[in-house]
């Protein structure tokens, strides 16, 4: 049990203005899409009760370095986590419950793919303690999910979004927009389908080509045609905006839109720079212990990881954050939200002001506004997003 002392200091610590968190990553699919760039893997055989094992292992662990602090959301991501057992999942959170206390709103979320096989287990999840899904829907037309190698269609993708929605009283969706050939009116008519579908959140993705991914190695060889050009994408955010805000789903991030207090709890600790746990293959975490932050990561490899848990070998060596990673950090995450971030905050974690030359050039040009001892990213802004957290960030 920590001092009197200890538990003071620890209320002063910097992670407690985001919150802290804990991401469990399942690295498995059905089938690799030619767009992802996540740790995701497909295999024929997997042992659940060997994965399940591994995971309240890793919690054990986690939890003996962060005892006593108040869990605020969950989050199973992948791969594609509705494929776990629902058992494993529920043997998770109860574990979960037993390491922490937790938040009295605590947010636990699955991402799940809507095939029909998956959407059956929306109820055992439930019972298990899940209380939101985020579903992977990614386009409301046939051919673009064929595209995007999706192995669902639109109907089973409503089936399994009504399942959801009567299941759950919070349910978010994915849409991927600006794909091939895909024009304004297009995306104008497909974004109003899905704000007349959306419970209480959307997040929509701008179509990114990655290196390393099937999309990228095409685009390379200039076989990926049909892809807007700047203008269209910029007509195609602003529209993504506009139609959002007036069907009462705001952005509160780049990329994602809630009506009012449905916003994600677990994203925005990364946004808010709070602490989160980080466990599975290639999960990323950051822990303050003993004053110090930590970046962490686990191996990326299902069997280096699965096998490294047994011998306490399952991350990889942790890298210490100086002032000016974090700040870095702070102010690239932060500055994605709607509310941007705190001014007096940020002093305290670089040590030194955002540049004030830097501050003053973007708010007379219309890339920043600062109120209140905080500055947030405008409209405008955004749209030029990298150039802006560029001109901010320190030396």
């Amino acid at each position: 049990m920590s001092s009197p002392s200890l538990s003071r200091a620890a209320l002063t610590e910097d992670w407690q203005n985001g919150g802290f968190g804990l991401y469990i990553h399942w690295p498995f699919c059905e089938a690799k899409c030619p767009y992802c760039d996540f740790n995701s893997h497909v295999s024929r055989a997997i042992d659940h009760r060997a994965w399940r094992n591994a995971y309240l292992t890793e919690l054990e662990r986690a939890a003996a370095e962060t005892r006593g602090r108040v869990l605020n959301a969950v989050f199973f991501g992948g791969g594609t986590p509705s494929l776990m057992d629902p058992d494993t999942v529920a043997d998770i959170i109860t574990a979960i419950k037993g390491h922490w206390p937790t938040a009295n709103d605590l947010e636990i979320t699955l991402e799940a793919n809507p095939g029909s096989v998956e959407a059956g287990r929306f109820t055992a999840f439930g019972q298990a303690g899940v209380n939101r899904v985020s579903m992977g829907i990614q386009a409301l037309n046939d051919r673009d999910l064929r595209r995007l190698g999706r192995l669902h269609t639109v109907e089973e993708a409503l089936t399994a979004f009504d399942i959801a929605r009567n299941q759950f009283d919070r349910v978010s969706f994915d849409l991927i927009y600006a794909r091939q050939d895909q024009t304004l009116e297009d995306w104008r008519k497909e974004l109003k389908q899905a704000l007349s579908l959306a419970v209480d959140h959307l997040s929509l993705y701008q179509l990114t080509i990655e290196s390393g991914t099937a999309f990228g190695d095409r685009y390379a060889r200039g076989k990926l045609r049909g892809l807007p050009d700047e203008d269209l994408g910029a007509d195609l955010y602003a529209l993504t905006q506009d139609l959002c805000g007036e069907n009462g789903m705001p952005a509160y991030e780049v990329s994602n839109h809630a009506r009012d207090g449905a916003q994600s709890r677990h994203n925005l600790i990364y946004w808010r720079y709070g602490d989160y746990v980080g466990i599975g293959p290639g999960a990323h975490g950051r822990l303050t212990l003993a004053g110090s932050k930590w970046a962490t990561e686990c191996h990326l490899q299902p069997g280096r990881w699965l096998s490294g848990v047994g011998k306490g070998t399952s991350e990889k060596p942790r890298a210490l954050l100086t002032n000016t990673d974090q700040a870095t950090e702070y102010l690239l995450m932060g500055l994605r939200l709607k509310e941007g971030i705190d001014l007096k905050r940020y002093a305290a974690i670089a040590g030194a002001p955002v540049d004030p030359g830097a501050l003053d050039h973007l708010i007379d040009i219309g890339m920043v506004e600062h109120s209140d001892e905080r500055i947030n990213v405008t409209d405008q802004g955004f749209i030029v997003l990298n150039s802006v957290l560029e001109a901010l960030l320190p030396d």
